[in-house]
């Protein structure tokens, strides 16, 4: 590609689409230099170009031309016929210009979704991999490619598809911008076929099922359909945030009402005269922990400081800078309102106007909101000074005279803002929608932590989200191959329930929709870290399902499967399948619990009897139920022969502690 369409296409992975002012083609941020196309398929290839204008696309594989003829919005689309994997080839796209793409290499797509697991790159926001320095130094694998959507959302689905720049090479200096566990997820496929492999990176940390599934879906579930109406109906950022800001306004106005000093609408305490002395004194910048009798204490907290302010400032405007507030304030000057910010950690500048501005002794009040954690002013500038003149600051660090408020359980809740992605549709809108004429092998999926506290309603969301991502592609039931939630946070004393458990169970059911494989990974995570360095295994775990699953592979993909249990007196007798060779690893097994028809588990002792286990308790004479691996951060220490482990699982059905909500 020349060095001017070169640049025209990089300048394009974040417009997206655009209608040219001139007669060039124009094509989507999936399709750069170095893409890779799914093999033996008729793959779709798009754009847009001027209308009327007719499209020739040529395919170096086997040098035929296609042609079509952009419709009256511009948009253009073909279907071409790809081979055996292989390449490097080139596509020319020529409207009477023509743009040429290089080093194209047929292969598999694979698309790979989730939440900051499958986010995760080698290095970065969320850690380092195991083994990191060896694992970049070897990433040579040229065949191997990603492409990264850029994080965007939108409340009506998009066509355009905004993208991290171009498809990468994978190397030693690229490898690092790779999802980790996309990566060792495709190493093992190209290290075991060697056929290119492509990575279409669409992810988001933190982020919710419900926000990577289309609307037309979610209608079918009445806990987002009154949302997704809503966006039907026209709604849009501009309305929501026009309606947060009354809310908010309320919010803070209910907060002044709850303070016991309130009267006749106003707080005194803002004011310039108001007598504080019977307030205590604390030194800023720091969190009210470090002072005696607060060290617990969540809620609402008035702080006031006198300062001179020199005559020459005098009816100027002024900057006041807070540092870091944690959580929310509102701040007053000479009992005026002149900022407020409900961002926790977010250092606040707030500009003072000149009026209010007078020689002598001035009044700053603050009133913070802690809704849990610290509480108070953080480290950072705190200080005042004219706006826009280089000169010496007033530091307002040292003694504040200060006042306990509310405690956190008398106050009104905060409005949500209406502004993350943490909402129905919005990822899919933005994220999936535009990517789904890109022909694709199949899908990878890490997500669930932050759907754990709605398991329940998880059992239905999630083969909901796969069905419908389905449907949108017209591929048939394609493979889709999820990550079950790993162990994490502290390990439970007595046995317990657990929300993470109930999401694991609910991945588990979805293995019921065709074509789905789930890799356990309840062996692998870290109790201390959400996001765990060994993602090595968990691409190897994918790896090994789609080599079984979808390229009929005869290699053990799952590791032991509950079947069926038989109580024997008192003891429990557990059958499995995909459990030839059952074994343990680290001497005594561990991670079962039993109960009887109190529905109180005990730990129970496990032994191995071929490929059954049995359980009993010398506290449980009448078992009616078995555990394993049911908590958050279970000891499972139970494998098959092909070292993978037995995913957790209940013999009961008794209501769990996510049941009902929504």
């Amino acid at each position: 590609m020349n060095h001017f369409y070169r640049t025209t296409i990089l300048a394009l992975q974040f417009s997206a689409f655009t209608i040219p002012a001139l007669a060039k083609v124009v094509l989507p941020g999936c399709f750069t230099d170095n893409m890779v196309l799914q093999q033996k398929a008729q793959v779709n290839l798009w754009g847009k170009a001027d209308a009327g204008k007719t499209v020739k696309i040529t395919t170096s594989w086997n040098k035929k031309t296609y042609s079509t003829t952009a419709g009256a919005d511009g948009s253009w689309k073909v279907k071409v016929a790809t081979p055996q994997y292989g390449g490097p080839h080139n596509i020319t796209f020529n409207d009477g210009e023509a743009i040429t793409l290089e080093n194209v290499l047929i292969g598999e797509v694979w698309i790979c979704s989730g939440q900051s697991n499958m986010e995760m790159t080698p290095t970065g926001m969320y850690g380092d991999i195991l083994n990191l320095r060896e694992e970049v130094a070897a990433a040579d694998y040229p065949q191997i490619r990603m492409l990264k959507v850029e994080n965007t959302m939108s409340m009506q689905p998009l066509t355009e598809l905004k993208t991290r720049g171009e498809w990468r090479v994978c190397s030693p200096e690229t490898v690092s911008q790779f999802s980790a566990v996309a990566y060792f997820f495709a190493r093992d496929l190209y290290k075991q076929y060697h056929i290119p492999i492509g990575l279409i990176n669409t992810t988001w940390g933190g982020t919710v099922a419900e926000a990577w599934t289309s609307g037309q879906s979610l209608k079918k579930m009445p806990a987002f359909a009154p949302s997704v109406q809503a966006m039907e109906q026209g709604l849009t950022q501009e309305k929501l945030n026009e309606q947060y800001n009354k809310d908010l306004r309320s919010w803070i106005n209910k907060l002044s009402g709850k303070d016991s000093l309130y009267t006749n609408g106003t707080l005194p305490w803002i004011s310039t005269d108001f007598n504080d002395a019977d307030w205590k004194t604390m030194a800023l910048p720091g969190y009210w922990e470090a002072v005696k009798g607060l060290n617990t204490f969540d809620g609402v907290v008035a702080y006031r400081k006198k300062i001179n302010i020199p005559a020459a400032w005098a009816g100027k405007d002024l900057v006041l800078n807070l540092g870091p507030v944690d959580d929310a304030d509102v701040t007053w000057f000479n009992g005026t309102e002149v900022g407020h910010t409900e961002l926790f950690l977010i250092k606040r500048s707030y500009t003072i106007p000149g009026k209010l501005v007078k020689a002598g002794e001035n009044t700053i009040a603050i009133r913070v909101v802690d809704n849990g954690g610290f509480g108070g002013l953080g480290d950072g500038p705190l200080t005042i000074a004219p706006a826009n003149e280089n000169v010496e600051p007033i530091s307002l660090k040292g003694g504040w005279s200060y006042r306990v408020i509310n405690t956190l359980n008398q106050l009104p809740p905060m409005p949500y803002k209406p502004d993350g992605p943490n909402r129905p549709t919005l990822l899919y809108n933005a994220m999936v929608n535009p990517l789904i004429n890109y022909t694709i092998k199949g899908a990878i999926w890490y997500q669930g932590e932050s759907n754990a506290d709605r398991a329940y309603q998880y059992r239905t969301l999630f083969p909901l989200l796969i069905t419908d991502w389905r449907e949108k592609w017209k591929q048939g039931n394609f493979p889709f191959y999820y990550v079950q939630l790993a162990n994490f946070m502290p390990k439970d004393k007595q046995p317990a329930e657990s929300t993470w458990a109930e999401l694991r169970e609910a991945q588990s059911k979805t293995l019921s929709l065709p074509n789905t494989g789930m890799a356990v990974t309840i062996d692998i995570g870290d109790g201390g870290n959400i996001h765990p360095a060994n993602k090595q295994d968990v691409g190897h775990r994918l790896a090994l399902i789609a080599r079984a699953k979808t390229y009929d592979e005869k290699v053990e993909y799952s590791g032991p499967v509950y079947q069926s249990f038989k109580i024997k007196g008192n003891t429990v007798e557990i059958a499995f399948s995909n459990a030839d060779g059952l074994n343990v690893k680290g001497g005594k097994l561990t991670g079962f619990t039993v109960a009887d028809a109190d529905k109180k588990f005990y730990w129970a002792d496990a032994k191995i009897e071929g490929n059954k286990v049995i359980v009993s308790s010398n506290q449980v004479s009448q078992p009616v139920a078995v555990r394993y691996g049911w908590a958050n951060n279970p000891d499972c220490n139970l494998y098959n022969e092909a070292a993978l482990p037995a995913s957790p699982f209940r013999t009961d059905d008794w209501q769990g502690v996510t049941f009902g909500k929504e």
